[in-house]
């Protein structure tokens, strides 16, 4: 019996892939794409204000909304804080992922691949209120900055309004930190892998045509690298760009996209708000991964 069905379906390859792609077709259909066409048409309803409902009928009146000043502070706020994340991840990354890709050993590589990817082992939660009790006043960051005399810089940056806060762990620098501390993973094994393809014998011919070391990463290493940097800030910057966690445990009262979208979908209850401002980060990133293929980012992946 075994052999007749082995036999069948080696005779019929196209009903094997229509099997093998079928249900994760079916899935991205109805609910991925799904769900992002709900978002769509609800963004294009609007709430009536004396009878709190909402009117489903096609209007712009809702994406209006999105250009108030307070909205685009928000879209700005949150951008300029992805944008910062991916900078000083890719900066701590390439380092880490250059000496893993190049001079660890097999076995070294392995655990140092293995250090990288522990903290994903763990609740993304749990990460997340650990930090908040490292940042805390009454935490060992807070006590090593006293212990070290810093204490005077920290209040500081955190008296400047549009980065500080009561403590470190209220404030817009506190949330950076944790930003960059969780989605760092996700930077340095797209960099490593990318670093991972570069020919040895590339780097020799460099050298012996006379290129010095900072010469030969500024046209060869980077370069090559430059796909995987990309890769890498796609998902440091899609993720901080879309999280609500951090900004309402870490954050003060300023908003990001998450918590707006929140909070509308929440306790306003403007579902078409609220989708509409899910839009938002979409043509962030629509533009965003524009604007690295045309960089050519993507040509060597």
């Amino acid at each position: 019996m075994l052999g007749r069905m082995s036999t069948y379906f080696y005779q019929r390859p196209r009903l094997v892939l229509l099997l093998l792609l079928g249900p994760p077709l079916v899935y991205m259909v109805l609910v991925y794409l799904g769900s992002l066409s709900a978002l769509l048409i609800n963004s294009f309803f609007y709430l009536e204000e004396f009878t709190g409902l909402v009117v489903r009928q096609f209007t712009l009146e809702t994406y209006a909304q999105l250009f108030e000043p307070a909205h685009l502070e928000i879209f700005s706020r949150t951008a300029i804080m992805a944008l910062a994340v991916t900078v000083v991840d890719a900066l701590i990354a390439f380092p880490l992922a250059y000496y893993i890709a190049k001079f660890a050993s097999s076995r070294l590589k392995t655990w140092l691949i293995i250090a990288v990817t522990i903290p994903l082992w763990s609740s993304y939660l749990v990460r997340v209120y650990a930090w908040k009790l490292i940042l805390a006043k009454e935490g060992i960051l807070s006590w090593f900055i006293n212990l070290l005399g810093l204490d005077g810089v920290v209040n500081w940056l955190l008296s400047f309004e549009s980065i500080g806060g009561s403590s470190l762990a209220l404030s817009p620098i506190g949330m950076f930190i944790v930003f960059a501390y969780i989605w760092l993973p996700y930077m340095i094994i797209p960099i490593q892998t990318s670093l991972e393809r570069v020919p040895g014998s590339l780097l020799e011919a460099s050298s012996d045509l006379g290129a010095k070391p900072a010469q030969t990463f500024r046209t060869v290493i980077l370069p090559l690298a430059f796909p995987g940097i990309m890769a890498g800030s796609i998902f440091t910057f899609s993720l901080t760009l879309g999280d609500f966690i951090v900004p309402l445990s870490l954050g003060n009262s300023k908003f990001f996209i998450g918590q707006a979208v929140y909070s509308y979908q929440g306790t306003a209850g403007n579902i078409p708000l609220a989708a509409a401002m899910t839009m938002g980060p979409v043509v962030i990133m629509i533009v965003y991964l524009l604007v690295a293929r045309r960089l050519g980012a993507f040509d060597a992946l």
